[in-house]
């Protein structure tokens, strides 16, 4: 059995962060999932600052990133993540609700994984993040010493 790698979700609406919880733990997706509400939080999680400063180092497998957030938006998110020598390989999923195009091609030239449009209904919702657990979660081998095995 392989390892599963801790994930980052990055949502402010309470409704997707329990529909995605829900999705992956049905299908036992992750050891761990860290929730952040806001992009700072996010940058704070993975920059080790703040409520998160005494955390262990070690990245997450992969990152699921809304882009309409509070206090520092998605895009900024992945801007900052990209630009950062030891964030830059963590694998980001845009999971959003926007389906402007301008956000998309910005989502891609700062180098994201994956852009998923979040589905209204709510099976394709959790079908759309079981694919994506397994996927990023069993299938996609993450870059070395990204996760460590204790």
């Amino acid at each position: 059995m392989s390892v599963l790698g801790r994930i980052l979700m990055v949502e402010d609406d309470p409704r997707d962060v329990e529909l995605t919880l829900t999705a992956l733990e049905e299908y036992n997706l992750a050891n761990e999932v860290v929730v952040t509400h806001n992009g700072e939080e996010a940058l704070d999680y993975l920059f080790c600052r703040g409520e998160f400063a005494t955390r262990t180092g070690d990245n997450p497998a992969v990152m699921l990133l809304d882009l309409k957030l509070p206090k520092v938006d998605g895009l900024e998110v992945l801007q900052q993540i990209k630009a950062d020598e030891k964030l830059r390989m963590i694998p980001v999923v845009v999971l959003t609700s926007s389906h402007e195009e301008k956000d998309m091609v910005a989502s891609y030239k700062l180098g994201v994984n994956a852009y998923v449009v979040k589905p209204v209904d709510f099976h394709e919702f959790v079908n759309a993040i079981k694919e994506l657990g397994i996927f990023w979660g069993i299938i996609n081998q993450p870059p070395p010493g990204s996760i460590k095995t204790h």
